[in-house]
């Protein structure tokens, strides 16, 4: 283990500890959005629905190239986990991100991911 990764002595500031444990809400939700996001599909497909509002299945696919079966299965997957809504219409199937903290959190991945490869 590196030392310039550690701090040199253990010291335990007890308050800081105590304030941001009676702080930490249960993060069982936080961790399925990143879980649901961290799959490269998944994420263009939620990518490609901050950039046009509402896809149906067919364009889906064809964005992310792969068949309809596929892209419905990814697609089904965020909807079970709140990430997207779907509405039919006759007989296409459309789809939309759930709400706009997903779209920012799509968003503000890819800035940072811009930022970081910069640096």
């Amino acid at each position: 283990m590196s030392t310039k990764d550690t701090c040199e002595v253990v010291i335990v500031h007890e308050d800081v500890v105590e304030r941001v444990q009676n702080a930490m809400p249960d993060v069982n939700g936080m961790a399925r959005i990143f879980k649901a996001l961290a799959d490269e599909t998944r994420l263009k497909i939620a990518y490609a629905l901050t950039l046009e509002s509402e896809m149906c299945v067919c364009d889906v696919a064809a964005v992310i190239g792969s068949s309809n079966a596929t892209a419905s299965h990814h697609l089904r997957y965020l909807r079970e986990h709140s990430l997207a809504k779907s509405q039919r219409k006759g007989k296409m199937v459309y789809y939309t991100l759930a709400d706009s903290h997903i779209c920012d959190l799509v968003k503000i991945a890819h800035e940072h991911a811009l930022e970081e490869g910069e640096n």
